[in-house]
């Protein structure tokens, strides 16, 4: 049923070149199920954590190591979607991520020794599926309509990962969230049966071939996307662990969830909004003067995230956060899939653009590691957004051929 009302809406736009509309459906609906799933789990994923007692050091540590992990696998996750497809890894991607929410639903009976499992099937999963969904999507998106493409791409994603929050914050509230963990796992099993039907639109069967592989399309890109992960993991982790302790209070009871997952949601519209109209600015050739905004908005929204004492303040910054983050990533993949197409070397290129991405968010993770460990929690969490809000700014050092056409 979900396939065929993508297919329907598909079928009415000439975006693909290189794969069917059958195909495209088949792959965007793994993608809502995915991205139900996971954020649906990962929206509290540190408030679980804290409730059961852990600190913020320990939780930033956590992520740390998760994030460096994902750095480290990153080349190897290339070198299987470049052997078995990238379909297929995003296939095996979905699998792998079962095992991960069992054992993080898990940790309060069994204990810490669990995250472990997360750290390895969770951090395989994540850097699997981002460069494997982004082969496939870079391959069949169209070079005159890529901006409105990437729009419609951002659109039916930030509608999942906008009301997943709040669905997954309401199943916590009245069935725990330990619950939520094994729905997800259900929902990243169902995500990998639309694939099993799909062809390959890049060649099976390669191999990461670094010899004459073109790092100048590298270098101009390498601050900006340490910044890009350095900014996920602010806007991800930090701050809604900075939401869940010191603005809506974590107890005992599972009320937070279902508030956190509110808070979170009221992006939907500003997402669908934006997403078409910065689709038009880019392929109205405005992607660079885009990226550049947007991104200092962003590098904004962290710095008042600081001053932030309210839901309702929450709310607002979270729409703004939205619309900056969603004007500077949508100009800035629209670079990354210009220079994939132009290395020749795809999926090497974007295993190496994964790597550099998770070490920005590993390094955000021991840096907040050490804060916490030195002048307090709230102390700790005001200074990251300050850091975060000139790192960030790091994105409008990007330069891609693209932009200077």
């Amino acid at each position: 049923m979900l396939q065929k009302v993508i297919h329907t809406i598909l079928i009415r736009r000439h975006f693909w070149r290189h794969a069917t509309f059958s195909e495209i459906a088949e792959l965007y609906t793994s993608r809502m199920l995915r991205m139900l799933a996971l954020n649906i789990a990962s929206s509290f994923m540190s408030i679980f954590l804290y409730q059961q007692g852990y600190s913020i050091p320990f939780i930033a540590m956590f992520w740390a190591v998760f994030f460096l992990f994902k750095s480290f696998i990153a080349i190897p996750s290339a070198a299987v979607a470049a052997k078995f497809g990238a379909k297929h890894g995003i296939l095996i991607s979905n699998l792998l991520f079962i095992p991960s929410m069992i054992a993080f639903a898990l940790i309060p009976e069994y204990g810490p020794w669990l995250l472990i499992l997360c750290v390895v099937f969770q951090g395989t999963s994540s850097a699997m599926y981002s460069i494997s969904y982004s082969t496939d999507f870079s391959k069949v998106k169209s070079s005159v309509h890529a901006g409105k493409e990437i729009a419609y791409m951002n659109i039916i994603e930030k509608v999942t990962t906008g009301l997943s929050p709040l669905i997954g914050g309401v199943l916590a509230l009245f069935f725990g969230p330990q619950v939520v963990l094994v729905i997800a796992a259900l929902l990243f099993t169902l995500a990998a049966v639309p694939l099993l039907r799909t062809s390959e639109q890049e060649q099976p069967n390669q191999r990461l071939d670094f010899k004459g592989f073109p790092w100048h399309l590298v270098r101009p890109t390498i601050a900006s996307q340490f910044a890009l992960g350095f900014d996920v993991f602010s806007s991800g982790t930090v701050w809604s662990l900075f939401v869940a302790i010191f603005i809506l209070g974590v107890g005992q009871t599972n009320e937070v969830y279902a508030a956190n997952g509110a808070l979170m949601s009221v992006v939907v519209f500003a997402a669908i909004g934006a997403s078409y109209a910065y689709g038009r600015l880019i392929d109205r050739k405005k992607g660079r003067e885009l990226l550049k905004i947007a991104a200092v908005a962003n590098a904004m929204t962290h710095f008042l995230r600081a001053f932030t004492t309210t839901p309702v303040a929450v709310a607002g910054l979270n729409i703004a956060n939205e619309a900056a983050t969603t004007g500077y990533t949508m100009a800035y993949t629209r670079g990354i899939f210009d220079n994939a197409d132009l290395s020749g070397k795809r999926v090497t290129y974007l295993g190496i653009q994964e790597t550099i991405s998770n070490f920005g968010a590993g390094i955000g993770g021991i840096l907040l590691f050490f804060l916490a460990s030195s002048i307090g929690d709230r102390e700790a969490l005001h200074t990251f957004f300050f850091v975060a809000a000139v790192v960030v700014l790091l994105v409008v050092t990007a330069r891609f051929p693209l932009y200077r056409k």
